[in-house]
C-alpha cells in the first residue's frame, strides 16, 4: 500500500520489498534491498523518512515524526517487529529490539545493540557500539566484535529477503491437510544464547 501525500510520491528502489500489507506514505526515500514487513506503517506526512540500503523494518513497526522532522535508518539498520521509531536517527548497522520505543531527536551512534521492550526518551545520544536495555534505558556495556558480527549475521539473512519474496511470494489456497513429503525449513541462524552456549 503505497500513498502520495499533498502531492509527494514515496520512492522505492525495484530492488526493495515492500509487502502488500504495509503503507508507505508521502515523503519516503526507501533504498536498495530494503525488507518492510506487513503491518508496518512509514508515515512521511508530516516529514522525511530515509531508510538506506540494506535495512529492514519489520512486522508492525511504526516510523514517524512531528511535523519537520527528518527521520533516518542509515544502512544495514535492522528494525525489530513491533518497534516504533519517531523522529529519530538510527546509525548504521544498528539493531533495535523488538517493541522497543526511540523517541525524538534520539541518535543511536551507529553498530549499537537496543535490547527488545526498551525506551529511549527525547533527545537522548548514543554512543557508537552501545548495548543498552532496559525502560527507562540503561547502557550497560560496549558491543563486542563478536555480538556485532552475530548481529550483521542475521541482518544479511533479511538482505537475501526482498530478492527471496519478489521471486517466490505469491498468494495461495491453503492445503486441507499436511502432505507427508512437506518440506522443514533448517536453522540457518542461531540466537545470541545458542551461540554462546555452543563457544
Amino acid at each position: 500500500m503505497i500513498y502520495s501525500f499533498n502531492g509527494i510520491v514515496p520512492v522505492v528502489h525495484v530492488s526493495a520489498f515492500v509487502h502488500p500489507q504495509a503503507a508507505v506514505t508521502g515523503n519516503v526515500i526507501i533504498g536498495r534491498n530494503v525488507y518492510v514487513g506487513p503491518g508496518a506503517a512509514i508515515r512521511g506526512d508530516w516529514g522525511q523518512i530515509v531508510i538506506e540500503d540494506n535495512c529492514n523494518v519489520q512486522e508492525n513497526c511504526t516510523v514517524h515524526m512531528f511535523p519537520g522532522t527528518t527521520v533516518r535508518l542509515r544502512e544495514m539498520a535492522h528494525i525489530g517487529h513491533g518497534a516504533i521509531i519517531h523522529g529519530a536517527t538510527i546509525g548504521r548497522n544498528v539493531l533495535v529490539g523488538m517493541n522497543t520505543v526511540i523517541m525524538d531527536r534520539v541518535e543511536v551512534g551507529d553498530e549499537s545493540i537496543i535490547g527488545a521492550l526498551s525506551f529511549i526518551k527525547a533527545d537522548e545520544v548514543i554512543p557508537p557500539r552501545s548495548l543498552v536495555v532496559g525502560n527507562p534505558h540503561k547502557i550497560i556495556r560496549q558491543v563486542s566484535d563478536e555480538m556485532l558480527a552475530w548481529k550483521t549475521e542475521g541482518t544479511h539473512i533479511y538482505m537475501q529477503m526482498p530478492a527471496d519474496l519478489h521471486r517466490t511470494l505469491q498468494p495461495c489456497e491453503p492445503l486441507r491437510e499436511v502432505p507427508a513429503d512437506r518440506t522443514v525449513q533448517q536453522p540457518s541462524y542461531q540466537t545470541w544464547a545458542e551461540r554462546k552456549a555452543d563457544r
